[in-house]
Order: structure tokens, then sequence, then C-alpha cells
């Protein structure tokens, strides 16, 4: 780490800011409730569900060659045929994925904590939000929190030409705030893309936000920090900052 103080913070959002995850088993909940009340599925419901989970944890997405919103579409038609049997039914998959989508997005906001952590933490450093996916799904979730307006700067990874932990995304950051890697701190709860992602581009520090106490496999990015939630960083950073003054 280098010998001056933090001048800029770059964010993740999913998991980090937002609970996408629960936010995701809330639209979860919702499909198996459309299709045990509509279309009277039973224990198959909880399957398909799962079989959609499973789909979306392996997902490869290529811009160029399908929409996401096919891709996903096509993630439910084929969990209900795998589990169901029969011809396809394209109009019950779009109706599920259509579903769990807008669910997910009503439960994707803000905490009333992260916003008054980040208006006062913008006014001590530069705040960058840096997350990786699909252009479309996170341009949705971001308008969906609402939570633009506390960056200085919005990344999508879908829409560089590569995504964390590729340094090249970190150097564009960096650049659009004015700032030098060594100012920097990275914050995120996924050790193979925000830490290692900070590491690969040599930014001042970096912040694991390990929310569930995982232990990580010992060939895993090792974060210079690790905090069990985002409200802790104020303090760190005062802490990194107090290094920095004291090694001066």
């Amino acid at each position: 780490m280098g010998l001056s103080r933090v001048r800029a913070v770059f964010f993740d959002l999913d998991n980090t800011l937002i609970d996408t995850a629960g936010a995701s088993r809330r639209g979860m909940l919702e499909v198996i409730k459309l299709l045990q009340s509509k279309y009277h599925y039973k224990e198959e419901a909880e399957i398909i569900c799962d079989k959609v989970q499973v789909k979306l944890s392996k997902e490869c997405f290529h811009p160029y060659n399908i929409c996401i919103t096919d891709l996903r579409t096509s993630h439910w038609e084929e969990a209900i045929q795998e589990t169901k049997g029969g011809a396809a039914n394209r109009k019950l998959a779009e109706e599920c994925y259509f579903l769990w989508k807008s669910t997910r997005l009503q439960h994707m906001t803000l905490a009333e904590d992260v916003k008054a952590m980040l208006t006062e933490l913008r006014k001590e450093v530069r705040l960058l939000l840096l997350t990786n996916g699909d252009r479309q799904t996170q341009r949705e979730k971001i308008e969906a929190c609402a939570c633009q307006s506390y960056f200085d700067a919005v990344v999508v990874g879908g829409e560089q030409r590569e995504e964390k932990p590729a340094p090249s995304i970190f150097y564009y950051c960096c650049n659009l705030l004015g700032v030098q890697p060594g100012d920097c701190v990275m914050v995120g709860d996924t050790l193979e893309t925000d830490i290692q992602g900070g590491l690969n581009a040599g930014l001042k520090a970096t912040v694991w936000i390990n929310k569930n106490g995982i232990v990580p496999l010992k060939s895993s990015p090792v974060p210079h920090y690790i905090v069990s939630s985002v409200l802790e960083l104020p303090a760190l950073l005062q802490s990194i900052d107090r290094k920095v003054s004291m090694s001066t």
C-alpha cells in the first residue's frame, strides 16, 4: 500500500451495497406461488426454481450472441421441460422470468444507513460504482435502487472491453476520477473479481465484505482488510489514513 491518503473508493454493487441474493430469493418464492396456485404444480415448482438458480450460477453471457432476456427465458423454459417433460412452453417460461425479474428489482434497495454512509464518505473522497455484468441487467438494478446520485461515476463491466478482475477496468475508473491506483480502495464481496482485480491493478487497499463468515480457500486472493458489513468502511478508511499519517 502506498503512503498517500485515500482519495477514491470503488464499490461493487451486488451483495455489497444491495442484497441481490435476497431479492432473487424473493423472486423465486413468487414464481413458486404462481406455479402452485395458477398451474397446480406441487413439488415441481421448487424443483424448477432450483434448476433455474443453478443455470444462473453457471451463466456465460455473450451479448453479441443473444440478449439477456432471451437467455434467461431459456433457463426457465429448459427447467420446466426438464422437470415436467413434454413440449417446450415458452409462454410459461416468459411469465416465470418476468415475475422473477420484476419481484427481484422491487426488492433491490439501498438501505437508509448505506445511503447515509455514502453521503458522508463523498464529502471526503471520490466514490465510484464498479459492477460486473450485462449492461441491461446492471443498469436496471442501478435504476431500481436509485444509487447513481451517490457516486461521482458509475462503470458497468458489460459496457467495457474487460470486466473485473482485469486491471484495465480499474485503470479506466482511475482515469475517470483523475486519481492513481495507489490512491484508491476497492470494496466488494467477491474475492475472485473485486479483491483479485484490486490486487491486479495495484490499488492502495482491497476490502472484502464477508457477511457470512466464509472461510476462503487457501488459493483465494488475500484482501488487505476483511469486514462483515459495508457500514464498517468509514472507520476502516480513517484507520488507513491514520497509518499513512504516522508513516510520513
